[in-house]
């Protein structure tokens, strides 16, 4: 039952749509409705508002940063953590509010590795940023860093419950990105700020 509990309030933390959110508090059209109709920072620049996509990094950030937060202050055990961060992921993801169609869990899976590690989300974000500041392409950075997070994780913290959570997430924010896999492959995926 606590296992429980705690997932239902990592995934209710994390189901918060903050890009849909902040585009209606700022009278910005609905980011379903535009460029890729991804719920995350990189479709709401789309929008051409600057503002609007930090304030969805940060939310989309922040919510999965503060689900691990509390679990911990709360005294959850290595196990409990990770499935927070987990639900978290899944809650953006998969969310309640908006028929289980969300986003692709980037920024939300970085705050997680950094309430899990703040090294590991560092040395996560910091490969994430580079390869999308030197590529131009926000998904391969995405993806470049899904794939080095399970290894920063072993370095900095080992096998474990942990460990498990990031290959979890690395895995499904990989399939998440299948479409962007294939138009980097064709030469067709959009670059950041530019349209979808």
């Amino acid at each position: 039952m606590t296992a429980f509990l705690y997932a239902l309030g990592g995934y209710l933390a994390g189901s918060i749509p903050f890009a849909v959110i902040v585009s209606r508090i700022l009278a910005l059209p609905d980011p379903r409705t535009y460029g890729s109709k991804n719920i995350g920072a990189t479709n709401v620049l789309r929008s051409g508002h600057r503002i609007a996509a930090l304030a969805t990094l940060v939310g989309d950030a922040g919510k999965g940063w503060l689900a691990v937060l509390v679990a911990r202050v709360l005294g959850a055990s290595d196990e409990l953590l990770a499935i927070v961060g987990v639900a978290a992921f899944i809650g953006h993801v998969f969310p309640v509010w908006l028929r289980f169609r969300g986003g692709k869990g980037v920024a939300t899976a970085a705050g997680v590795l950094i309430a899990f590690d703040w090294r590991v989300g560092l040395a996560v974000v910091v490969a994430w940023l580079a390869v999308a500041a030197l590529s131009r392409y926000s998904s391969l950075g995405a993806i470049v860093a899904a794939l080095f997070a399970p290894a920063a994780t072993w370095f900095f913290l080992g096998v474990g419950p942990v460990f498990a959570a990031v290959v979890a997430m690395s895995v499904i924010l990989i399939f998440r990105h299948k479409a962007n896999i294939v138009k980097l492959a064709r030469g067709e995926e959009s670059r950041i700020g530019g349209a979808a």
